[in-house]
């Protein structure tokens, strides 16, 4: 049995996904910086200075300036939150769209590539008259 799971553990496609999970976790991280510290401010900017990661509704207790604090005091909706996230998915989504189609045009062009046409066989004949007289020479 763990010579059958080693097999499983070691197949390409294992190694494939495991990579795929790696570098997907470091795009993350990517997206998350160009988000927070390059859209945002810029997006801020153009709203008029509106901080989107502190937006939220106070649900129960006092009213609080900060998401913090309005945590702490009770119930509170993160809308802002929200929101960065949901421009981080659309990032995200973007990049993937771009990729495939970047891939299926590949795929395209290749399935389009004419095939090599076959060589008659009175052509391979005559070359190989040629290469055996030249041989001799």
């Amino acid at each position: 049995m763990l010579k059958e799971f080693r097999e499983f553990a070691l197949k390409g496609n294992m190694i494939d996904l495991a990579i795929g999970v790696i570098i997907g976790g470091a795009f993350g991280g990517l997206v998350n910086s160009i988000v927070n510290d390059l859209l945002m401010p810029v997006i801020g900017l153009i709203t008029g200075g509106i901080d989107f990661s502190n937006m939220f509704i106070q649900l129960a207790g006092q009213k609080q300036t900060t998401l913090a604090a309005a945590r702490e005091a009770g119930a509170t909706i993160a809308y802002g939150h929200f929101i960065t996230l949901l421009i981080n998915f659309l990032i995200i989504a973007w990049v993937l769209f771009i990729v495939v189609k970047a891939i299926n045009a590949m795929h395209r062009k290749e399935q389009q590539a004419p095939a090599p046409k076959p060589v008659p066989r009175d052509e391979v004949l005559l070359t190989e008259i040629r290469d055996l007289l030249a041989a001799k020479k």
